[in-house]
């Protein structure tokens, strides 16, 4: 159920707060890219965007979309309850941990094994045409684009405990 909180959805938008908890993985046939500077790292017809309660949508794409020679792994990583295991990446010559993904995910994730996710904090992101803003706080790489509504998760304003 949405929170009294949550802004109400208009036409053709979605309410993060109607997005499910565990995630699910749904395909968006969108132009997405990712740029660093000039460069670019990734472009695909084929993402899927991974919804969860509370977050814009964080965007992964198959790996055969993705000039990883642009990524440098980093040392460590971090676990997350529903997908297990992620590495880091840093972009060379770029910013510092800009993207991750799951080499080895939970059996309902495996569909994104070895996917890339960027963080568009640094980065020049776009879903279709439109250039995507990053979700608040450091920690997230939710995508925000105008046909989603928040709060968010990150922002001061939502509750820590959603």
């Amino acid at each position: 159920m949405r929170p009294p909180f949550a802004a109400e959805p208009g036409p053709g938008q979605e309410s993060v707060w109607d997005y499910p908890r565990p995630p699910r993985i749904e395909p968006d046939a969108r132009r997405v890219t990712v740029r660093a500077g000039e460069a670019l790292l990734a472009a695909t017809e084929s993402a899927c965007r991974v919804l969860e309660t509370a977050g814009p949508p964080t965007f992964y794409i198959p790996p055969e979309d993705v000039v990883t020679d642009f990524l440098q792994q980093r040392e460590g990583g971090s676990h997350c309850e529903w997908k297990g295991e992620a590495v880091f990446y840093d972009i060379v010559g770029g910013p510092k941990q800009a993207a991750w993904a799951y080499p080895d995910p939970y059996a309902e994730f495996a569909a994104l094994a070895g996917w890339i996710a960027f963080y568009p904090t640094e980065l020049i992101c776009h879903v279709g045409e439109e250039r995507v803003q990053p979700q608040p706080g450091e920690y997230y790489g939710g995508w925000i684009t105008t046909e989603i509504v928040g709060p968010f998760k990150g922002d001061p304003n939502v509750p820590d405990d959603v």
